[in-house]
């Protein structure tokens, strides 16, 4: 399909008519032809269709289409409906009234196109370019991001079915692939135990049947992973993608260096994040993150919340589920520089805080992170006039610490810190007989040797500790209630267009619907800004409002 560029029409003098008529106040895909025009050009995807072939429908519309299935949370069949039966969605595509729409079919091709050209973010980058045209959007000024749970297109799996259900497409691949050859190997009774598929209903109820029918699957496995590495095999067939998931999964499920496979224990498997969680979505991870369970990726949103201007989303992160928040703020600010969008202020909860972080944000991209900093995990932070670290005085130049008595440290050295070997810090050590001989020694330590201390990388130990008193401050309370907010956004966003359950398999696809998502959402905002909408206030019940 080639991209044939045409002007845009005009809104046929019918069906304008018509729908003002129907309706005399519009509603909001007219309001936005009227104010905001079609948003996307043709131009806009011209790199997405090649020169030559049958001319495609125009880019233009079917974005407009996408967005406005996504602000209704229609399917693409009922998408392509309303094309051809709604007369605000004719008055917004400049269609005639007896336009007979497209096939259904073309806007997942459309979505095809922009994940194959690298542009899942193009519909939400024009937008926020006509926005920034407008004056809504600038540098500088205050973000806020949070992350919600995205629930993978896919039913829920135990360990047993998962092993079976990547089995059995193993045994799908192979019959598609050299049905004589599977034939000719597979014994009698695989063809009665594997052809139903195995879910809850079928396996066993107690654990031990259970651990038996997995170790059962393992050596059926193993032993098809064997046969495909034979003499015999035909083709390539241990690269079909079926078998080489088989061999991963067995990996992550079995100790595959015993004979037969040993069937794991639940504490000798790896992290959730280095295990597939279905062969029907190999991305999607299992996560368990406060009271909520799921399985599948991460949605993180980023909009503005400056009080003289829209607030509107003009960042999504998707991430698989078990991605820790703190490795994703890097990114996503390095794709707020690369849109000259970067903020002075970021406001963040506590899962994206930490001293590197903290640091990192305000030297590489001047950006200040306003978050409640990790907080003093020693007993000290919990006893009242004990001595915690930031009462300890730190020449980083000479190596020496100084504690509240006055009395100097003896030891500075420099190690790996624990749980990240790329990071150095400084272990510090006082001299026994100086706190053996401390009037105030049950203030600074409870063993029986000195007190010492592990200090992080000066930049990142400076950043905490002037983030720690930033956070008692009157002002940083006031300030970071502004955060809450992106809950509100966050809630819009799922309820318009229910992005807590994919649409779609895989991460690719699955940030796709996230950006259709806030794309939805912010022409929404646009329109309410347009008509002088305000926003609306934090809903509190009546009982809760009794006290003022």
């Amino acid at each position: 399909m080639s991209l044939q560029e045409q002007a845009i029409p005009d809104i046929p003098a019918e069906t304008r008519r018509v729908a003002r008529a129907i309706f005399p106040k519009g509603n909001i895909d007219m309001k936005m032809r009227d104010a905001l025009g079609t948003l996307y050009r043709d131009e806009d995807f011209t790199d997405l269709f090649p020169p030559d072939g049958q001319p495609a429908l125009a880019p233009w519309r079917l974005a407009l289409v996408g967005l406005m299935q996504f602000a209704e949370n229609l399917t693409d069949r009922q998408a392509a409906d309303a094309v051809r039966s709604r007369i605000d969605w004719k008055y917004a595509l400049s269609l005639e009234l007896t336009d007979p729409g497209f096939d259904f079919s073309v806007l997942s091709e459309f979505r095809d196109r922009l994940l194959s050209g690298k542009a899942e973010t193009r519909l939400l980058d024009v937008m926020l370019t006509t926005f920034k045209a407008r004056g809504w959007l600038k540098a500088g000024g205050r973000q806020r991001t949070d992350a919600t749970y995205v629930k993978a297109a896919i039913h829920r799996l135990n360990r047993v079915e998962l092993v079976a259900a990547v089995f059995q497409e193993a045994l799908e691949a192979l019959a598609i692939a050299a049905p004589d050859w599977l034939r000719a190997h597979t014994p009698a009774d695989w063809l009665v135990r594997y052809s139903p598929k195995l879910n809850d209903y079928r396996l066993p109820r107690k654990e031990t049947e259970q651990v038996h029918l997995a170790q059962q699957i393992g050596r059926a496995g193993q032993q098809v992973l064997q046969w495909v590495e034979g003499v015999d095999a035909p083709g390539d067939l241990r690269h079909l993608e079926a078998l080489v998931n088989l061999r991963l999964v067995w990996e992550q499920q079995y100790d595959v260096n015993s004979t037969p496979p040993r069937w794991l224990d639940d504490k000798e498997l790896r992290d959730s994040a280095d295990r597939e969680a279905s062969p029907h979505d190999t991305e999607a991870r299992f996560q368990v993150k406060n009271d909520a369970s799921w399985v599948g990726y991460q949605a993180h949103f980023t909009e503005t919340c400056d009080a003289d201007s829209p607030h509107f989303i003009i960042h999504v992160e998707t991430t698989p589920a078990t991605t820790s928040d703190y490795n994703v703020l890097p990114d996503i600010h390095a794709d707020l520089k690369q849109q000259a969008m970067l903020p002075t202020e970021h406001l963040v909860d506590g899962g994206y805080s930490s001293s590197h972080l903290i640091n990192n944000s305000q030297v590489d991209f001047g950006v200040t992170v306003i978050c409640p900093a990790r907080p003093d995990a020693s007993w000290q932070a919990h006893m009242p006039g004990a001595y915690t670290l930031d009462k300890f005085q730190v020449d980083w130049t000479a190596h020496t610490v100084t504690c509240p008595q006055g009395v100097y440290s003896q030891v500075w050295r420099f190690r790996p810190a624990p749980k990240s070997l790329h990071k150095t810090v400084a272990v510090v050590i006082f001299a026994a007989a100086d706190c053996a001989a401390c009037p105030a020694r049950a203030l600074g330590t409870r063993g029986k040797g000195p007190r010492s201390l592990t200090l992080l990388p000066e930049p990142e130990f400076v950043a905490l500790q002037q983030a720690r008193q930033r956070e008692k401050t009157p002002e940083f309370a006031v300030l970071y209630a502004k955060r809450s907010g992106i809950e509100g956004t966050i809630s819009q966003v799922t309820q318009r267009t229910d992005a807590h359950q994919a649409r779609y398999i895989g991460l690719a696809k699955t940030h796709l619907q996230q950006v259709f998502s806030a794309t939805a959402v912010n022409l929404a905002t646009a329109i309410h800004w347009l008509n002088e909408i305000p926003r609306a206030q934090t809903r509190r019940s009546r009982f809760a409002r009794l006290p003022a």
